[in-house]
């Protein structure tokens, strides 16, 4: 008889608040699902921010942005992050990093959730170069004062940008 070995399905998280999502999280998204059967972007409920975009709106544009990619499911969480990974039968968590400060306060988040349960590692994927200045916060105060955002978030999220900020105004 023959000694049949069942592939274990490999589950990573990708948390973040992605208020709004850019091409930032895009690129590690396309990156991740590459290396793991199943990438579920999390988006993170913090009650502490004041996002522009509620969850399900966010959850919404990363359904939008994300539907070419057949592995990437996305959903919220508003627990502990590795509660949340048990419940999904994840064990890796996927975070983006941008620069040294990036990294410290990632590693601080890592060590916790390693602490909290041991068997969910944290995988750091540098940022493509190209958007190692973007961030969320950025893009939403360039598109506040009706700036040009079309180079840092997929068209969908411009246009709803758009409609929260108000229609592009020419630079005097």
């Amino acid at each position: 008889m023959k000694n049949i070995t069942h592939h274990q399905e490999r589950v990573a998280v990708y948390p973040g608040s992605f208020d709004p999502v850019t091409y930032g999280h895009l690129d590690i998204i396309h990156r991740a699902a590459r290396q793991y059967d199943r990438i579920i972007v999390a988006v993170l409920n913090n009650t502490s921010k004041n996002p522009m975009f509620s969850v399900e709106e966010r959850k919404e544009l990363l359904r939008a942005v994300t539907k070419d990619i057949p592995n990437v499911e996305v959903d919220s969480f508003r627990d502990l992050l590795v509660r949340f990974m048990r419940m999904k039968h994840a064990s890796v968590i996927i975070r983006g990093i941008r620069s040294v400060t990036d990294f410290e306060y990632e590693l601080q988040l890592a060590s916790t959730n390693h602490m909290l349960d041991e068997g969910i590692d944290t995988v750091f994927m540098m940022t493509n170069p190209k958007y190692s200045y973007l961030s969320s916060s950025i893009v939403k105060e360039i598109a506040n004062f009706q700036g040009e955002v079309s180079k840092m978030v997929p068209p969908e999220v411009e246009r709803r940008l758009r409609e929260k900020c108000g229609p592009e105004q020419p630079l005097r």
